[in-house]
């Protein structure tokens, strides 16, 4: 099999390789294309042992790999996903690019990926913060309906990339260099997660609202957000607030919980345990805790949620997908 990553420099690219050499998904007799822009075809990189000379987009579709992994962004996702689907590839983007269009498939594979098909040649990633969101609703949706969701994120800097971990790293050293926040990010929060719309809510709060009905198919669940970049870079942590039609037992919510394939509960107040990105960077699991009945109002639920951005958030949940495409000879 051929298999692509497109964006394979960038640093979402490179830990997709990551995870591609930690899950061995790439075989012996698979063939590995990294792609990137004009800028960078040529650049030598290595794989498990072995150097890899970066090719562009072009020379990849020549190439007809049967699944690419794209992290380049929007507007390279637009013009280049249908050029590789129309050659027979099956693409999954990392981008937002696709997720909110009707004819494609937003994918969270422990929720959805049996909506797949062999049809399907562009699927879409969710948005980093959606997915360890819903990872934790979609049970608990399932077992007593949910009817509102309050989230609140504090964001890693490495959702925005390299350029604004390169601002942080400036600030710590007392540097001038390039800003990729209108504000220092050093000792701050800046409630701003990707532009504003007309509504006053950023992109990344909009995604949050349209991405989750779209994964847990249901367009009754009405959605909140604040979203809030902080200077952290282990991952992204929520504080989510859930109303219930139905009400709910904790000891059952933890329960159903402990039992979601990729949520790992972390709830001891007695020890102090509690997720934090600090210990979630590298991992691909969920890490949910703070399990509590809001108190100002029936079957609500308060619950913080922490996922490393890169990995289940864009990487891993990527691969994953692909990894379900093999299982079942969808490609």
């Amino acid at each position: 099999m051929k298999i692509a990553v497109v964006g394979a420099t960038g640093m979402v690219g490179e830990v997709m390789l990551q995870v591609l050499a930690e899950r061995n998904f790439v075989k012996a007799n698979d063939e590995l294309i990294l792609v990137a822009s004009e800028r960078s075809v040529g650049k030598e990189m290595e794989f498990q042992g072995k150097t890899y000379k970066v090719v562009g987009l072009a020379t990849a579709v020549e190439m007809k790999p049967e699944i690419a992994l794209f992290s380049a962004g929007g507007g390279t996702s637009l013009e280049w996903a249908p050029k590789f689907a129309e050659v027979g590839t099956t693409v999954v983007d990392n981008s937002s690019a696709w997720r909110m269009d009707p004819t494609k498939k937003l994918i969270v594979p422990e929720i959805n990926a049996d909506q797949l098909t062999k049809e399907d040649k562009i699927i879409a990633n969710p948005n980093c913060s959606t997915i360890q969101m819903v990872l934790a609703l979609a049970p608990l949706h399932k077992k007593y309906n949910i009817k509102r969701v309050i989230v609140s994120t504090y964001q890693s800097i490495t959702g925005t990339g390299v350029k604004a971990v390169k601002q942080l790293e400036n600030e710590y050293a007392g540097v001038d260099g390039e800003m990729a926040y209108k504000y220092q990010i050093h000792r701050n929060a800046i409630p701003q997660c990707d532009v504003f719309e007309d509504n006053g809510y950023t992109k990344e709060e909009m995604k949050l609202v349209k991405e989750t009905k779209k994964i847990l198919s249901d367009d009754s669940v009405k959605v909140t957000a604040t979203a809030v970049r902080v200077p952290i870079v282990g991952g992204h942590s929520e504080a989510v607030n859930v109303e219930f039609s139905n009400d709910f037992d904790i000891n059952e919510v933890r329960s159903i919980l402990e039992s979601t394939d990729g949520v790992v509960v972390q709830d001891n107040l007695q020890e102090f345990e509690y997720p934090m990105p600090l210990f979630a960077q590298g991992k691909n699991e969920v890490f949910v805790g703070r399990l509590r009945r809001d108190e100002s109002q029936a079957n609500t639920l308060n619950m913080w949620i922490v996922a490393d951005n890169l990995r289940k958030g864009a990487a891993t949940n990527t691969i994953q997908i692909a990894e379900y495409l093999v299982a079942n000879n969808l490609v």
